[in-house]
């Protein structure tokens, strides 16, 4: 009987270098951090502000989540919610220096819709990806300096009062 050769397999129990396991958990820490710092990028899609004028890059480093509570933490303050629907949630703020209402959609195509349909009746709105602050024109740059956004002013062209 002719005897078969087994190949020789070589194995080695030797733990990797240190400078090699500190490459390696860097590695694992920057693949780990990299999906969260794509999905936070900036606050809009990329298309022009509506009405005559918006204001520029979000002062805050941050933009805010689509969350009224987390929105209303941010803020500085306790919403009370107010509508709970499927294409959107609303939360009241009461603050000393004014009452704002805080807006959040599921999806961005349905704050576009409600933006769209907030334009009849114009205003100045602090607006985010998700999300629309309602509040006096005075408070939302100070609350655009903690949440992010973008201020847009919608015109009206409804009726206004004063006109016949």
């Amino acid at each position: 009987m002719s005897q078969q050769r087994r190949p020789t397999v070589r194995t080695t129990c030797r733990t990797p270098s240190r400078p090699r396991r500190l490459r390696a958990v860097a590695a694992a820490g920057a693949l780990a951090v990299l999906p969260l710092a794509a999905s936070c990028g900036g606050g809009g899609d990329g298309r022009a502000a509506a009405g005559p004028s918006a204001s520029g890059a979000p002062a805050a480093g941050v933009v805010a989540p689509a969350k009224v509570e987390v929105i209303a933490g941010l803020a500085g303050c306790t919403a009370t919610i107010r509508t709970e629907a499927d294409e959107l949630r609303e939360g009241v703020c009461r603050t000393p220096k004014g009452d704002f209402l805080i807006t959040t959609f599921p999806e961005e195509r349905l704050k576009e819709t409600w933006l769209e349909s907030a334009r009849v009746y114009g205003g100045t709105y602090l607006v985010g990806m998700r999300w629309v602050v309602s509040a006096e024109p005075g408070m939302l740059e100070p609350l655009r300096g903690k949440l992010g956004g973008t201020i847009r002013e919608l015109s009206g062209t409804g009726p206004r009062p004063g006109r016949s």
